[in-house]
């Protein structure tokens, strides 16, 4: 690889200090690298961490400098451009952004010898659908999960499967994930863990109050729809939709999210074969 564009997470104090040493790093050895640039603060419509069209014609590699989250919203703002994406940790976890400080200057070496490879990524996309028809749409990485709004209280929520009824929950929300998101929010809430480079849907109930809670594995063809039951809705409540914790989307009376596999991928660009095991070891296992 030639040239290179570092996306920043400006709220981690080493962001920038790194960022410049990376720069620093690829031009000594010959290579372009552009630094994210202070057009972040004045953000198009539906842009959250970079504008794709400021990204310079020959960059072949986006750099993420933060944690899962700057690699989540990356992967999102980025998805048209097909550009491969790595995370660097600054951060706590770090499963996505798996490569830490102190292996820094070796991953960059790999990258400019070829010495990689890349793993392509499932994407969900959801359409938030209200009752008169208007229709608002975005993409997610991790999962879409769809909460209670407003004051602490259960939700009804029923679930459909290619139109099909599956279920109704009383629960405090409702993930639907993908493989990569299978070690995120819906880990948390007792969903399965699940390959990265497998192509499934889970949907996995937030403290559901029934007896017995299992996440559901779907297929990827499959359409799901999550109405919000109309006696439980409120007009300072309700549900809202989240698409890797991010542009929160209120369905309204009578409204409904519905979710499918997205036709687009995140390319991830992975150091080793084996770092899904090695991850799962290191990030989730005892210390």
């Amino acid at each position: 690889m030639n040239g290179f564009y570092v996306i920043t997470n400006r709220s981690k104090l080493a962001a920038e200090k790194e960022a410049r040493f990376i720069k620093s790093y690829l031009e000594e050895r010959g290579k372009v690298c552009y630094l994210q640039g202070d057009d972040i603060r004045q953000r198009p419509d539906g842009v959250r961490y970079t504008d794709a069209a400021k990204i310079p014609s020959d960059v072949e590699c986006i750099i993420a400098l933060g944690g899962d989250g700057t690699l989540l919203h990356a992967s999102r703002d980025l998805v048209d451009t097909s550009l491969p994406l790595i995370g660097v940790n600054l951060g706590t976890l770090g499963y996505l952004a798996e490569i830490e400080l102190s292996n820094l200057s070796h991953t960059l070496d790999r990258l400019i010898a070829d010495d990689y490879y890349i793993e392509d990524r499932m994407m969900l996309q959801g359409a938030v659908i209200t009752a008169s028809g208007a229709r608002k749409e975005d993409i997610a990485l991790n999962d879409i999960v769809i909460t209670r709004r407003g004051r602490l209280r259960v939700v009804d929520f029923h679930v459909y499967v290619d139109d099909v009824f599956l279920y109704s929950y009383r629960a405090d929300g409702i993930i639907v994930s993908t493989p990569t998101g299978s070690t995120g929010y819906s880990l948390s809430a007792g969903g399965p863990i699940v390959s990265p480079d497998a192509s499934l849907i889970l949907l996995t109930a937030i403290a559901p109050h029934t007896l017995i809670s299992r996440t559901i594995v779907l297929p990827d063809h499959v359409v799901v729809s999550v109405e919000v039951a109309n006696e439980r809705y409120e007009e300072d409540g309700g549900a809202e939709a989240s698409f890797d914790g991010d542009t929160f989307l209120v369905p309204g009376k009578k409204g409904r999210i519905v979710i499918s596999k997205s036709g687009k991928t995140t390319h991830l660009i992975k150091m080793n074969h084996t770092s899904f095991v090695e991850n799962l070891r290191k990030k989730l296992g005892p210390n």
